[in-house]
């Protein structure tokens, strides 16, 4: 592909900054502040969409965000590709934790520090960037493409699922294309084929009508923080295991191929502890660390609040308390099914003295990629030729519901092909992605399209 790859080579610090463009737009889906940043970042993909010259391009309204599509058909017999991505981002907070602004692109150390720039913005946008290398080489598209961004992703796509439905047609592919995940390890490619499923539950306790003094009142009327924390402590055990009763009834082991394939990847846990700036590890008793962190279920608190929060002492016994929790959940096991379990074990630990409500926010499917579908062996060999070496596979702890609602509409498998590093701190303050790694996922995805044909 001398052309294609010298066209990418040729127009890098175009490339840059077109994406230091799209990721200064703080299209925060969380906040109706952003509203129209949001619709602002969906203009920007369905202007580098129409710059293409595609077959199809459209902005879809949905009862949300906006969802970006185009099209371009090359050959009826050729297979057909579905890019997905979200051009939605988290939060920056907190702020004063960033050492440069979040939404003001900043290249240190050979990284571009900015939310978005690896979750999801630069991953997805190396797609775009490999199918106009293509066109504006001269080359022929070697496969049929389509592309969907969607602005929901972080706040748990809630319109995708309704418009995949109503457009099963038009979204019709042969496989998903999607860089929403990360390699193993730096210059260690890796191909994930497993996601966790999730179920994210709020729980709030509630007892007196008001706050009352701690000196008054307490030890007569029952602390809704020290209830919630009780709760919380009786929810797993001290090896790690999930104490609901029913939770890991579909829960298959993994097989001794699968535990042997976990211990030739080369994980490093003195490393692990190092980076994370902890002493020791603590997880599910009989499972290695990465085991645990991709193939085996959790149960985590995601947020905790109550009472007085601010600087000095406060005597106060708190009306109420809540969490978020979150379960992250293996193939066979179902969201809603976890979530009524949870919500009855809480409700089974509560006592009479407060009140409690549990309530279950957004979930997802597990989804498991077969590792014969034959798209895989074409990101592995894309993989190889650009980075020198075969990739891993890889299942991978966080969630991508819309990876198993797309088989399921869809009957469509997807190839999980992420640039990204574990370390990009996506999520938190300093989310960072190498320029080595966008300009190397550009080739990558060139690559997966030239030779895709010939597993075909």
């Amino acid at each position: 592909m001398p052309t294609v790859t010298d066209y990418i080579d040729a127009n890098r610090e175009t490339f840059r900054e077109e994406l230091f463009e799209f990721l200064r737009i703080p299209s925060i889906s969380t906040s109706s502040e952003h509203k129209n940043d949001i619709r602002d970042a969906a203009r920007f993909l369905l202007d580098q969409l129409e710059s293409l010259n595609m077959d199809r391009t459209e902005l879809f309204e949905t009862d949300g965000n906006p969802i970006v599509y185009g099209e371009l058909t090359t050959g009826t017999t050729r297979p057909t590709v579905l890019v997905y991505g979200h051009y939605d981002v988290q939060p920056p907070d907190p702020l004063e934790l960033w050492e440069t602004a979040p939404f003001e692109p900043t290249v240190r150390g050979g990284n571009i520090y900015a939310r978005g720039a690896s979750d999801d913005k630069g991953q997805s946008f190396t797609h775009l960037k490999a199918l106009e290398s293509y066109l504006a080489s001269g080359e022929s598209f070697p496969v049929n493409i389509k592309f969907i961004f969607e602005g929901e992703e972080e706040i748990g796509s809630p319109h995708l699922v309704p418009f995949i439905e109503a457009h099963e047609k038009l979204l019709a592919c042969d496989m998903v294309l999607i860089s929403d995940t990360a390699m193993f390890a730096e210059d260690t490619p890796s191909i994930t084929y497993g996601l966790r499923g999730l179920a994210y539950m709020e729980v709030e306790v509630e007892g007196p009508n008001r706050d009352l003094h701690s000196g008054v009142y307490g030890g007569a009327v029952d602390n809704p923080a020290n209830v919630l924390a009780g709760i919380i402590a009786r929810l797993k055990d001290e090896d790690g295991v999930i104490r609901i009763p029913g939770f890991y009834d579909d829960v298959k082991d993994l097989t001794d191929e699968e535990r042997k394939a976990y211990r030739q990847l080369p994980f490093d846990e003195t490393d692990y502890k190092q980076v994370l700036g902890v002493d020791a590890l603590h997880g599910e008793k009989g499972y290695s660390t990465l085991e645990r962190a991709t193939a085996r279920p959790t149960l985590d608190v995601n947020g905790l609040w109550s009472g007085y929060q601010g600087e000095g002492a406060k005597t106060v016994l708190p009306s109420k308390a809540g969490a978020k929790i979150s379960m992250r959940l293996v193939p066979e096991q179902d969201p809603k099914t976890i979530a009524r379990l949870f919500a009855k074990q809480v409700e089974s630990l509560a006592p009479d003295t407060v009140t409690v409500t549990v309530t279950e926010h957004h979930g997802g499917q597990p989804a498991i990629t077969d590792l014969s579908f034959y798209g895989l062996q074409a990101a592995a060999d894309a993989f190889e030729a650009v980075y020198g070496r075969e990739p891993f596979f890889t299942r991978e702890g966080g969630s991508i519901p819309i990876v198993a609602d797309f088989q399921r509409l869809l009957g469509a498998q997807s190839i999980l092909m992420g640039f990204g590093l574990n370390s990009d701190a996506i999520h938190s303050p300093n989310e960072k992605f190498a320029l080595k790694d966008f300009y190397r996922g550009i080739r990558t995805s060139a690559r997966f399209f030239e030779f895709l044909p010939k597993y075909s």
